[in-house]
């Protein structure tokens, strides 16, 4: 089993900054990517920004240089900083990971989901 857990949720003025992060636990896995997503309510998710494991990069078009996605020391870890925060960044942030195991792939694995909301 792997387990995701998200932290570092909470409430911003606009223009203030957030710091997500997500540790994975759990089986014996290689991750792919990992990455954030975010669901407003009444809104589809969508996603935010994604890392793959050589440290390549992708971000949704709202948040490019704004957010930052890194990935921890240990590689079982995800960061998201949030600068320039505005109040359509209010959403539940989850944390994704897509993993392979053996040769088969394996995930993708959902984290529960940790509250942004910005004030105006």
């Amino acid at each position: 089993q792997v387990q995701l857990v998200e932290s570092g949720g909470g409430l911003a003025q606009a223009g203030g900054s957030l710091r997500l992060s997500c540790a994975a636990s759990g089986s014996i896995f290689t991750i792919n990517t990992m990455g954030w997503y975010r669901q407003a309510p009444g809104k589809q998710r969508e996603l935010v920004a994604h890392i793959t494991s050589s440290g390549g990069t992708n971000y949704a078009d709202s948040v490019k240089g704004r957010f930052t996605i890194s990935r921890g020391n240990a590689k079982n870890t995800v960061y998201l900083q949030m600068n320039s925060l505005k109040p359509a960044d209010t959403a539940v942030y989850y944390c994704n990971l897509g993993a392979w195991r053996g040769y088969y792939p394996a995930g993708p694995y959902w984290g529960q989901g940790t509250q942004v909301t910005v004030s105006s």
